[in-house]
């Protein structure tokens, strides 16, 4: 018999251990290594789930419904100031599952390219996705601010490139490229028939040196000829839980792929679709959660600051990129053992920074997705 694909394991089911110890605090642990929301749905995504739940006996559209694909349509132009059409607007079931599955689609409709970029530190589906479509999966190096260079990419890469992953801002660094510096990635993968996919479900979470909302940018903003423009409802509107999300941008790209999914089964139920529909049209709820993880971070910094952390991240997501501080008690330790002094000190679970790319291996990423109660215990604890 053959040896065939043996998937590793999961990232984040190699923190066993370290759960078992942050559980054994006084008060049980304090989960901040996956990043999973916490905080309440929005009423009106509840109110628009009671109201289309009657009328689900039928199958949904798998493309989206027309109120779906518009309401992304006016998202977009309100937020980010581009204008696209509904038919260059499909729904995709979470955008983990469009990541994963994007890689194979494309390279169906053309086979002649065989490489997935991605950034060198980032989330594990990137690489992911391209080894579950049997193509390369290759890393771009990040600058000195853990930005993508694509610059830095070698020719030969570039030339099998199929598509190009960015994620704007970064999971799990909360780093971003100025907007002249993402048309210009653009245009380099333009420039060489590279297909841009531009994770950005972190996009409306995007802060200033002060807290306070900082500017938003799109890879939509380079035009849409041969760019894909991913976005989540999961963590703008806290609806993990619901699976729903939507591609938008280059229309032959996004027919194609509509065409696809179809045939594949891939559909959002409806009364999720109309529960999307509605928050897409509310940002109020997006702002008051903003500000929530604004001031979870300041709390969050000055705590571990104390501690003998830094933050050396960008300052956009709900991510913090830690690592031990020049001089003080943690310097130069690796992130599996950062992670295990903060489950043994305060029952706090992080994220080794391995997890996100070799290079990431002297940090750990900590997520602000737990509630104001549970994270005041592990700052307290830390503190004692």
């Amino acid at each position: 018999m053959t040896s065939g694909f043996v998937p590793p394991p999961y990232p984040h089911d190699r923190l066993v251990d370290l759960w078992e110890v942050a559980d054994a605090a006084p008060g049980n642990i304090v989960d901040c290594s996956i990043g999973t929301p916490v905080d309440l749905v929005p009423e009106v995504a509840i109110e628009a789930l009671r109201a289309a739940a009657p009328g689900a006996a039928g199958y949904p559209t798998s493309v989206g419904s027309p109120e779906l694909r518009a309401a992304a349509c006016g998202w977009l132009a309100r937020r980010f100031g581009v204008e696209v059409e509904p038919a260059a607007v499909i729904a995709c079931v979470g955008t983990k599952e469009m990541v994963a599955s994007l890689p194979r689609w494309l390279s169906l409709r053309d086979p002649r390219r065989d490489t997935v970029l991605y950034p060198a530190i980032a989330y594990p589906t990137y690489e992911m996705g391209a080894r579950l479509a049997g193509l390369r999966a290759v890393p771009v190096p990040l600058d000195d601010r853990w930005r993508p260079d694509v610059t830095a990419v070698a020719p030969a890469d570039a030339e099998r490139g199929l598509v190009l992953w960015l994620n704007e801002p970064a999971n799990p660094t909360g780093a971003a490229l100025t907007p002249d510096e993402l048309r210009a990635t653009v245009s380099w993968a333009r420039e060489r028939g590279i297909v841009v996919a531009g994770d950005e479900c972190y996009a409306e979470f995007t802060y200033d040196d002060a807290g306070g909302p900082g500017p938003l940018a799109t890879v939509l903003d380079a035009g849409a000829d041969g760019v894909l423009a991913v976005h989540s409802l999961s963590k703008r509107s806290n609806l993990a839980g619901m699976r729903v999300g939507f591609v938008a941008g280059d229309p032959q790209l996004v027919a194609y792929l509509g065409d696809v999914r179809k045939h594949a089964g891939l559909i959002v139920p409806s009364p999720v679709q109309a529960a999307a529909t509605a928050v897409l049209g509310d940002d109020a709820h997006v702002d008051e959660q903003r500000a929530r993880y604004s001031r979870r971070r300041k709390l969050t910094l000055d705590a571990l600051g104390e501690w003998g952390l830094g933050h050396d991240g960008g300052p956009s997501t709900f991510y913090l990129w830690l690592r031990g501080a020049d001089g003080g008690p943690h310097a130069g330790a690796d992130g599996w053992e950062l992670a295990r002094r903060l489950a043994e000190a305060a029952g706090l679970l992080v994220a080794p920074g391995d997890l996100y790319g070799p290079d990431g291996a002297d940090h750990v990423r900590m997520a602000l997705t737990v509630t104001d109660e549970r994270l005041g215990v592990a700052l307290e604890r830390l503190h004692n």
